[in-house]
């Protein structure tokens, strides 16, 4: 194939607004113009293993033409149609009723959005729903973990516990509570006698709730394991003591699975590798794997039901355009047909592993501070000194911009490279990823 004019997109592309801009990191655009597998192809030729899956979500690889059938044999049939008003449409309808119970007994809704932010900020507002309909409305309050990332809409970004989403665009909107998260290689609180930093980190979440008050708090939210903030993957012990801590005082429990949910973690759902339940579960991108825009929340019984009895004066108010997209539901459909019959959950299991296991040997560069993960979600911390773990951001940047020079793409979130690869990737693919990041190390060693 020839190759496309690079510079003569790039220069179209300055007329785009991106996400996360900043004149450095879009002087010189990466020009993606297919996929194939676990790989980008660009416009001009080169070919990138994709370690971080689009964005952590492209689950079933690139070039998947099942997918694109199924968009297509919906749209030909019915693209969009609204979902307001006493209105549905047969693919949303099955997805909801295939994801009853999918990911819990109890979790037998499902409300559609479009992505992670519009599902989080829902879940939100189901939050206070919930507890005005119980006859407390002063329970508003949402705490959140500092290093969370829960997306981009006004009310997500402040739940996000990472400063430089908020710098520009306060005053913060109010009633979201930050505590230290449960991050065994940096924890901030103190731990006292007795006490895991699983269970410490669990006590803060405590501290926060009786400091606001219970009677003003709704929900603590939490990522299963927290993407963005730096690939933290919590002890075994820190949920089943945040959710018997929100059971003794009254407040829901928010699942941000939008990262971790449809087998990132090697489970099919997070949380459920820790033996806890959520109230409200937030999800979206692997759901269609990156092939078409969708996410949602799944509600617990007792919440539907507040949301069913209610008066006409209480109605559920709360909706989105492309709430049970037609055509992003069918994909959908199709897409979890696709990780239950190639067993991608296993996948993630065994080739989880054998990343872990390259990533943990190159621990013999003095600048690898911690490898963590669990299944096909990965982090390798970078620091300028072992022995004070002093954190490396401007390592990790070039290491990043180095692996991708090299043919591998990770992500540098603050000293970490992070690495999500499809969770349709091969042994040997697993390895190119091990031996590149491997000889960029030694080149600035």
């Amino acid at each position: 194939m020839t190759p496309l004019d690079n510079a003569a997109l790039q220069e179209q592309d300055k007329h785009q607004l991106h996400p996360l801009q900043h004149p450095k990191t879009h002087a010189d655009p990466l020009v993606i113009e297919r996929g194939e597998g676990v790989y980008l192809i660009t416009a001009d030729g080169r070919k990138i293993l994709d370690g971080m899956a689009g964005l952590w979500n492209v689950n079933v690889g690139y070039g998947r033409e099942e997918l694109a059938q199924a968009a297509y044999d919906q749209m030909k049939r019915l693209a969009f149609t609204s979902n307001f008003a006493g209105m549905t449409n047969i693919p949303a309808t099955e997805l909801a009723n295939k994801l009853s119970g999918y990911a819990y007994p109890d979790l037998k809704t499902t409300f559609f959005t479009s992505g992670g932010s519009e599902s989080n900020d829902s879940a939100f507002k189901i939050a206070r729903y919930y507890w005005k309909r119980m006859g407390k409305p002063e329970k508003f309050k949402i705490i959140a973990r500092k290093l969370a990332y829960h997306g981009i809409t006004m009310a997500s970004t402040f739940a996000t516990g990472i400063e430089r989403y908020h710098k520009m665009f306060g005053p913060a909107v109010p009633g979201f509570v930050h505590v230290p998260p449960p991050y065994p290689y940096r924890f901030e609180g103190e731990i006292k006698e007795g006490e895991t930093v699983g269970t410490a980190a669990a006590r803060l979440i405590e501290e926060a709730i009786l400091r606001e008050g219970a009677e003003t708090v709704a929900a603590v939210i939490a990522e299963p394991v927290q993407g963005v903030g730096g690939v933290i993957v919590p002890p075994d012990d820190y949920f089943p003591r945040v959710r018997e801590i929100c059971d003794r005082y009254g407040v829901l429990l928010i699942a941000d699975e939008v990262i971790t949910g449809f087998g990132r973690t090697g489970a099919m759902f997070g949380l459920t590798r820790y033996g806890v339940q959520p109230d409200i579960l937030s999800f979206a991108k692997a759901i269609t794997s990156g092939y078409q825009p969708l996410g949602g929340n799944q509600i617990s019984d007792a919440i539907y039901d507040t949301i069913q009895t209610a008066p006409d004066t209480d109605s559920w108010m709360h909706g989105y355009t492309y709430s049970g997209h037609a055509t992003a539901c069918a994909v959908a459909l199709r897409n979890l047909e696709l990780i239950e019959s190639e067993k991608l959950v296993e996948r993630a299991q065994t080739m989880g592993a054998r990343l872990y296991a390259g990533l943990q040997s190159l621990k013999e560069f003095p600048f690898v501070g911690e490898v963590r993960g669990i299944g096909l979600i990965n982090g390798v911390e970078l620091v300028s000194d072992r022995d004070t773990r002093a954190a490396d951001p401007v390592l990790a940047a070039k290491v990043m911009k180095m692996c991708q020079d090299r043919g591998l793409r990770t992500r540098n979130v603050a000293s970490t490279l992070a690495f999500a690869p499809p969770l349709t990737i091969t042994e040997e693919e697993v390895d190119e990823i091990v031996r590149i990041l491997g000889s960029v190390f030694d080149s600035v060693s």
